[in-house]
């Protein structure tokens, strides 16, 4: 059973989420386990360490203090613009620390607006990121996943600021902006690795990721169709998508083939 979502609030506003796991229509699914080893890494030390932050942020959320200041470091398209980006803070209505508007496209993307929106970001992340830092070293991998996010988090804005000008004081929370960046980059590395889903939430399956993430992908861009499909902010997850798959085949390791080939014998 859906969600509704159209009264979903942040810090006491209306709010637009990035979400992997989109409340408002059934998951498309839910990542359980994926049948892909490590192989260059011991651990993946800067997946987890993300995990971990965005766990303790969302736990300062809940405190008082947390609940004033939170929309402080969320996106907010219409005070991003009116600051040029990067022209310092813009003291908007929701704002109760004056936080740098160029900040907060670092740090919308550890903000959650409830434990699902939480543990569903999460859960793609623990699932998929290994693999992804696996394939790039730890500090690549870093700055790939900020990276995703940070673009994931312009894009919405931009599209708001110039063509949804009534959501420009929406704030924008939530990771998978840059969790799509992960998932594309599995997708492009692993296609033919089988994981282990909930389909619709529920229904258990051992398919290929090809299916698995290409049906979450075309759903991001579907969705851009349907108006009005609850709180969720699609072109985060779209802006994420792109990023990573333009970013991918530059910080990959060396040797590190795409969709599953074997690399090339040296000559």
């Amino acid at each position: 059973m859906s969600t509704t979502v159209a009264n979903a609030t942040f810090s006491g506003c209306p709010v637009k989420t990035a979400k992997a796991s989109p409340e408002g229509l059934p998951a498309v699914f839910v990542p359980i386990y994926d049948d892909n080893p490590l192989r260059t890494i011991r651990a993946p030390i800067v997946t987890i360490a993300l995990i971990v932050l965005n766990v303790v942020i969302y736990l300062l959320e809940l405190s008082p203090q947390g609940q004033i200041s939170a929309a402080s470091f969320a996106i907010i398209p219409q005070e991003l613009f009116q600051v040029s980006v990067f022209g310092g803070p813009a003291n908007g209505a929701l704002d109760a620390l004056a936080i740098p508007e160029s900040y907060t496209l670092l740090t919308y993307m550890f903000l959650h607006g409830d434990p699902f929106h939480l543990a569903g970001n999460m859960l793609f992340l623990w699932v998929f990121g290994d693999n992804i830092e696996d394939a790039m070293g730890h500090l690549k991998y870093l700055v790939f996943y900020l990276a995703c996010g940070i673009i994931a988090g312009l894009m919405h804005a931009v599209v708001v600021h110039f063509w949804s000008p009534d959501m420009a004081q929406v704030p924008l929370i939530g990771a998978s902006g840059a969790v799509a960046g992960v998932i594309v980059a599995y997708l492009m590395l692993h296609p033919h690795v089988r994981v282990w889903i909930l389909a619709f939430r529920f229904i258990p399956l051992h398919i290929s990721a090809m299916f698995a993430l290409g049906a979450w992908i075309l759903t991001q861009f579907a969705m851009l169709l349907i108006p009005n499909v609850g709180p969720v902010a699609w072109w985060a997850h779209v802006g994420g998508v792109l990023a990573g798959a333009i970013l991918l085949p530059f910080m990959r390791r060396p040797g590190v083939a795409l969709f599953g080939r074997k690399p090339e014998s040296a000559a």
